[in-house]
């Protein structure tokens, strides 16, 4: 996500960092290369060269060129116009109504029906509401199907009515069900065409004005760049939605439709798809994403995904074990599922600082773990918790029945005996110690 506009604007800045005094010529070429890179990620050209002429004047405005770190001071000014460009504040989801209605709309292909799905496993996780999804898409195959197969994988229910071609008539039914039955949000997923018409546009304006719902939500691929903020433009002066959901933002997308869909349609982002997963889906916060997309890392998400995942009494139980050396491969095979919980292993690198740029070129599998995983399988229950029993021939036995090497099980064994004794030493407040062992490590390495 952003990978190529990151390193971009990462060079584009980089002329400035480190430097005492830099000229007002400098400053010209610097945002000339930041317009360029906003470019290449297919942001509008009006919008990218507002941009950096925002970013100038402020820059001149507040003497750039006498300041003590005028890299750091343009960095922090390209940060705080990106963060306005892409809204300024995270923008909750209504939830007034009873029971509240959300319509979600977009083009067939752009993930809505999977995103009606995330949505409401959020809403019913997160904000332990009721969701209830209805099917409204009576023209593409298997939609009904497909809406019914989701619902069962997150556990809420689908309303739908085989028989019915009206989609208004369907999505009425549906919120009379809602109420009927005790369910408090509403999700109504409608119909998507492979392009903006007439038809597609007139029935979802219908829709919206028979059920007044309290959001109206347009979802678009990310992946199309331009052409997502121009379809987005075309719904929004029919449907005057509230909030857009950008999907796909794992995938090798240039950034333009996040930059962008905001100045077009001044409307605000609301989440962001992340993956194929059910939970991977996040509230979009534009200062966050700006801070990723200049290598910053995104920390704040990072502590909440772990907090979501974390096990109070799991971790009293961890702390005990490595107080009295009994941290076993059982227990390190709990934290590792508790990781990835989290997400997308590439997409938790991300958010650490730094950590962009040093994976850049890396393809890191989500499956990244299994080979530690099936190691651990391939022990026995007294081999994973007292890991020194494993000797030459047992090592040969772990290594034929997990079909990995005797070599990556001693590497295993070493890594997890440094990770216990770094373990140790956090809990005891050995915190000089163990930056002396990291550091000792990282010569190592």
């Amino acid at each position: 996500m952003f990978d190529n506009l990151s390193e971009k604007l990462d060079k584009a800045l980089h002329v400035l960092k480190g430097h005492g005094q830099i000229t007002e010529i400098n400053v010209a070429e610097t945002l000339k290369e930041v317009r360029r890179a906003l470019l290449d990620a297919d942001v509008n050209f009006k919008i990218a060269k507002e941009f950096t002429n925002t970013v100038k004047e402020k820059a001149l405005g507040q003497d750039v060129l006498t300041a003590l770190q005028p890299g750091q001071l343009m960095v922090k000014l390209v940060k705080d116009e990106l963060t306005a460009l892409m809204g300024g504040d995270v923008e909750g989801i209504n939830l007034s109504g009873d029971p509240s209605v959300i319509l979600m709309s977009g083009l067939q292909g752009s993930g809505k029906t999977t995103f009606s799905g995330k949505l409401a496993s959020y809403l019913k996780t997160k904000k332990t509401k009721k969701p209830l999804l209805v099917a409204c898409d009576v023209y593409r195959p298997a939609a009904v199907d497909q809406l019914l197969v989701v619902g069962e994988q997150i556990g809420v229910e689908v309303f739908s009515d085989r028989g019915n071609t009206d989609p208004v008539a369907i999505s009425k039914a549906g919120i009379a069900y809602a109420k009927a039955n005790g369910h408090n949000v509403v999700i109504i997923d409608t119909a998507g065409r492979l392009a903006v018409d007439e038809e597609m546009m007139n029935e979802i304006a219908n829709i919206h004005k028979a059920i007044q719902p309290q959001e109206t939500l347009f979802v678009v691929d990310a992946m199309t760049g331009q052409d997502a903020v121009n379809t987005a433009k075309a719904f929004n002066d029919i449907l005057n939605f509230d909030g857009v959901i950008l999907t796909k933002l794992d995938g090798d997308t240039r950034g333009g439709a996040a930059i962008s869909i905001k100045s077009v349609v001044n409307k605000p982002i609301k989440f962001i798809g992340t993956g194929e997963k059910m939970d991977a889906i996040d509230v979009f916060y534009p200062a966050r994403m700006a801070e990723r997309i200049l290598g910053m890392g995104d920390v704040v998400s990072l502590v909440e995904r772990a907090q979501e995942q974390f096990d109070e009494e799991e971790s009293r139980k961890i702390q005990k074990k490595i107080a009295k050396n009994q941290f076993g491969f059982d227990d390190f095979l709990s934290q590792i599922q508790q990781i990835k919980k989290m997400g997308s292993i590439k997409d938790l690198m991300g958010m650490i600082p730094g950590a962009g740029k040093a994976l850049k070129g890396l393809d890191i599998d989500d499956d990244a773990f299994k080979h530690v995983e099936a190691i651990i399988h391939s022990m026995t229950p007294l081999e994973r918790a007292t890991p020194a029993k494993l000797d030459a021939s047992r090592k040969k036995r772990v290594a034929k029945g997990s079909g990995r090497s005797i070599q990556e099980i001693n590497q295993l064994l070493k890594q997890f005996d440094q990770m216990s004794k770094m373990m140790k030493m956090m809990q005891g407040g050995g915190g000089k110690k163990m930056m002396q062992m990291m550091g000792a490590m990282k010569g190592m390495q």
